[in-house]
């Protein structure tokens, strides 16, 4: 994706699974707490779901909590969705594997599932702060709710920042 190349640090290669949707659509990363509160959950459905029937596409990482609200209120509107993740894209790579249905789905909806890091490759701790510069890359802009002071979600709101993208 042409956002990608203004970042500083670009990820060499990408793979993808599913396809990725036009670069002129806006694209929206959402990120928050793996660990939601009732407020963030409603929050994150009532901010997604208009963005994703406006044919904004939702980017985020498919982790617990905020990520797959994000992914999920995308689909429940019929809207296209990107998750990035911080493993290989191969179905027993995917972290968390409670959210392998979600992937699933993501793909079948014209989505797409995105990493820099080859098919096999299981996820590591260090592999998570790494991807977010992707997700804030590929994005207009960061939606972030719900965030630790230490947390992905700041990580990647910081990466945004950097690279010149709204927060």
């Amino acid at each position: 994706p042409s956002l990608l190349k203004t970042l500083y640090d670009p990820p060499a290669v990408l793979f993808i699974r599913g396809k990725l949707p036009s670069q002129e659509l806006k694209h929206i990363a959402v990120v928050g707490s793996r660990k939601a509160s009732g407020y963030g959950k409603d929050v994150t459905r009532t901010i997604v779901e208009p963005l994703a029937r406006a044919g904004v596409v939702i980017v985020s990482g498919l982790a617990y909590g905020i990520d797959a609200l994000a992914h999920q209120a995308t689909l429940d509107v019929g809207g296209t969705t990107i998750a990035v993740l911080g493993s290989g894209i191969d179905t027993q790579s995917i972290y968390p594997s409670s959210n392998r249905a979600l992937a699933s789905q993501i793909l079948a909806h014209n989505g797409a599932i995105v990493s820099e890091y080859p098919i096999g490759t299981l996820p590591l701790k260090s592999f998570f702060p790494i991807r977010n510069r992707i997700i804030a890359g590929i994005s207009h802009g960061t939606l972030v709710i719900e965030a630790a002071i230490k947390s992905g979600s700041l990580i990647t709101a910081r990466a945004a920042l950097e690279q010149g993208r709204d927060v």
